[in-house]
C-alpha cells in the first residue's frame, strides 16, 4: 500500500526518529494550508505561500516537477542561459594537459570564461528553489519527482520533505580546477538537496539519484575521465541541527552526502551538525555515505551495496567529528571492510553491531587502525529514544522493502 497525503501513516503519526525528534521537534507544515502542485512556477508560488513563506503548509507535488521549465512551459538548456558556451573550447583553454588556464590561449577564452560564469548564475537562479520554514513538501503517489531541481533550505525549520524522487541536476557549466587533487577535478556547482543553517529538518522515504543523466553518459573530459557534472545529493552545511533522514534511498552517484561546510569552518559547525541516518539504502555509492566534519552523526541500521572495485568508503571520518555507526549492513562481493570506513582528518569513530558481507564487520578494529579512537563522546540512547533492528536479515529485510519514494511505509 502506497502512502498518499490526507492519511496520515503510522510513520507520520510518530514523528522522526532521532536528531529531528529532539527540542520542538519536526512537524514541517502540518495543519497549514494545502497546496498541490504539478509545474515549477505552481511550485514556486506554492513555498511563497501568498506572501506568508513561513506561515504552516503543505505542498503536495503531483507528477514531473523540472526545475528549468520556463514560465511558458518550455524546457531551458545549456545554450539558453548562456548563448555560445562551448565544453570543448573551455577545455581547451586549459592547454592539452589541462594545468593552465589562459585567457590569451585561444581568441575564445576570455569569452568563454565568462560565458562559464554568467551561464552558472542564470542556471541557479533558474534551478534553486528554496523550502522555507514550516513546510510539508511531499509527493503524491509514486511518481512524483523532482528533475534538475536545486532544491535549498536556507536559515529555514521545521520541515519535512517525504516521498519525493529528487534527481540531481546536471550542471551545464561545471569548472575545472587544475590545483584540485593530484590531476586536477571538475568541480559542479548544484545537488539534489542543500541544508544550510536549517534546524530540524526531516527528510523521509525519499531517492535521491543522478536519474537520466550518469556521470559515466557525460563528455569525456581530460585524462580521459568522464566530466563531472553532479555534486552531492545531499549536503549538510553551514550549522544546519537536528536533521533525520530515514527510509530513503541514495543510488549511483560519486559524491553522495556531505555533512560540514570545511575543514576550517569550525566557527560555523563546531556544536552543530547532529544528524541521525536510519534505515536508509545506499547502492553503488562511491563515496560520502556520509563524510562527515565537525558533527555528531548516527548512522544506524542503514545497507550500502555496491561493487568492491567502484568504491572508495563509505562512512569518512572528518575533522572533530563524532559518528556513532550502529548495526548497519555493507555487501561489497569480494571487498574488505576497510570499504565501510576511511579517514579525512578525524580522530573518533564508534561501531556496534554492523555487518560486512554477512559477517561481524569489527570496524573498531578498522578504524584503529587507521589511528581512530573508538570513545566518540556521545551515545544516542542518552539524547533520544530508538529501537535497532538488531539482526542482520532483519536490517535487510526492512530497508529492502520501505526505503525510498514511493515503497510502503512500516
Amino acid at each position: 500500500m502506497l502512502w498518499v497525503p490526507g492519511a496520515a501513516s503510522a510513520a507520520e503519526q510518530r514523528g522522526p526518529v532521532g536528531w529531528a525528534a529532539t527540542g520542538p521537534g519536526t512537524t514541517g507544515g502540518a495543519g497549514g494550508t494545502t497546496w498541490t502542485v504539478r509545474t515549477r512556477a505552481e511550485l514556486k508560488e506554492a513555498l511563497a505561500n501568498g506572501g506568508a513563506p513561513t506561515t504552516r503548509k503543505v505542498i503536495r507535488v503531483v507528477g514531473d516537477v523540472n526545475g528549468h521549465e520556463a514560465d511558458d512551459g518550455s524546457l531551458l538548456g545549456e545554450q539558453d542561459y548562456a548563448p555560445g558556451y562551448d565544453l570543448a573550447k573551455y577545455m581547451s583553454c586549459f592547454g592539452e594537459d589541462g594545468t593552465t588556464w589562459s585567457d590569451t590561449r585561444h581568441a575564445y577564452c576570455k569569452q568563454q570564461r565568462q560565458l562559464r560564469q554568467t551561464g552558472s548564475n542564470k542556471e541557479k537562479a533558474q534551478i534553486q528553489l528554496t523550502v522555507p520554514s514550516n513546510t510539508t513538501l511531499v509527493g503524491v503517489g509514486d511518481d512524483a519527482r523532482l528533475l534538475g531541481v536545486f532544491l535549498t533550505v536556507n536559515t529555514g525549520t521545521n520541515i519535512v520533505v517525504r516521498n519525493l524522487h529528487l534527481e540531481a541536476p546536471v550542471d551545464h557549466f561545471t569548472s575545472w580546477s587544475p590545483d584540485d587533487g593530484t590531476h586536477g577535478n571538475w568541480n559542479a556547482r548544484f545537488d539534489a538537496m542543500t541544508v544550510i543553517t536549517g534546524k530540524n529538518i526531516w527528510v523521509d522515504h525519499c531517492t535521491f539519484t543522478d536519474g537520466r543523466f550518469p556521470d559515466r553518459d557525460a563528455p569525456l573530459g581530460f585524462h580521459g575521465e568522464h566530466v563531472q557534472r553532479h555534486d552531492g545529493l545531499l549536503d549538510i552545511e553551514d550549522g544546519s541541527d537536528f536533521v533525520t533522514v530515514s527510509d530513503s534511498r541514495f543510488d549511483d552517484h560519486d559524491k553522495a552526502i556531505l555533512i560540514g561546510s570545511g575543514d576550517g569552518r569550525g566557527d560555523r559547525d563546531r556544536g552543530h551538525l547532529k544528524v541521525t541516518f536510519v534505515r536508509n539504502l545506499f547502492t553503488d555509492i562511491v563515496q560520502r555515505g556520509p563524510r562527515v566534519r565537525f558533527g555528531q552523526v548516527h548512522v544506524v541500521n542503514n545497507v550500502y551495496r555496491g561493487r568492491a572495485e567502484d568504491t572508495l568508503y563509505a562512512l569518512g571520518v572528518g575533522v572533530e567529528s563524532a559518528i556513532f555507526s550502529e548495526r548497519n549492513v555493507f555487501s561489497y562481493p569480494q571487498g574488505e571492510p576497510s570499504l565501510a570506513v576511511a579517514a579525512y582528518g578525524g580522530e573518533r569513530f564508534h561501531d556496534t553491531g554492523s555487518w560486512f558481507n554477512g559477517r561481524p564487520a569489527r570496524l573498531n578494529a578498522v578504524a584503529g587502525g587507521l589511528g581512530l579512537t573508538d570513545d566518540v563522546g556521545w551515545h544516542p540512547a542518552e539524547v533520544y529514544a530508538y529501537r535497532p533492528l538488531m539482526s542482520r536479515a532483519g536490517v535487510e529485510h526492512y530497508v529492502l522493502t520501505h526505503a525510498g519514494a514511493g515503497r510502503p511505509h512500516a
